[in-house]
């Protein structure tokens, strides 16, 4: 609601107030029309300036929510978190049901500590330190091939070299030698 409709709306009901206070016993019809002019302009100013559809539950965390009848505040989110609650505190916590054998996966069973992964990974020397250079190989003779392949580009760099990836990581193989080049120009002067 802005601050117009706002001001309208208020002198509105303050008018309709004002109305109520007047009325008597002896209060003439055309007078009544007036009254009931002013409470359908009261209505259509405030139609006007409600812009979300009227709530469905008592709740002020689920206003539109879905309808439990039986729940205090109508609302079936809350009276289903409420009937969980009731049953924990009855049966106890619930039990994560274990089935009697294992179910089947398409991916195969995985021990409790995995065995490590076999992979070289091509890495290059971008005068501060070294970086991997393409994705981690599961073989070598291919991470070589890519090394030399990287060597022979346009724009290769100072060194590569080959690291064996498997518990801890290894390195198998230096192509070039890696300088450590300072990044600002002039050598920082």
């Amino acid at each position: 609601m802005n601050h117009a409709q706002l001001t309208a709306l208020g002198r509105a009901l303050r008018l309709l107030g004002e109305h109520g206070e007047a009325l008597t016993g002896d209060t003439p019809d055309a007078r009544l029309h007036e009254v009931k002019a002013d409470i359908k302009r009261a209505l259509d100013l405030l139609d006007e300036s409600v812009s979300s559809a009227a709530p469905t539950t008592r709740c002020p965390e689920h206003p539109n929510g879905p309808v439990d009848e039986n729940a205090p505040d109508l609302c079936l989110l809350c009276e289903t978190r409420r009937r969980a609650a009731r049953r924990s505190e009855i049966n106890g916590p619930a039990a994560h049901a274990r089935p009697a054998e294992p179910t089947p996966s398409r991916y195969g069973v995985r021990e409790d500590r995995p065995q490590p992964q076999q992979r070289w990974l091509p890495e290059l020397w971008n005068g501060q330190a070294w970086q991997l250079c393409g994705t981690p190989r599961r073989d070598r003779h291919e991470a070589e091939l890519y090394l030399a392949a990287q060597r022979r580009g346009p724009r290769a760099a100072m060194a590569y070299r080959l690291v064996h990836e498997f518990t801890d990581y290894e390195v198998l193989r230096i192509w070039g030698t890696p300088v450590r080049v300072d990044i600002e120009p002039l050598g920082n002067l």
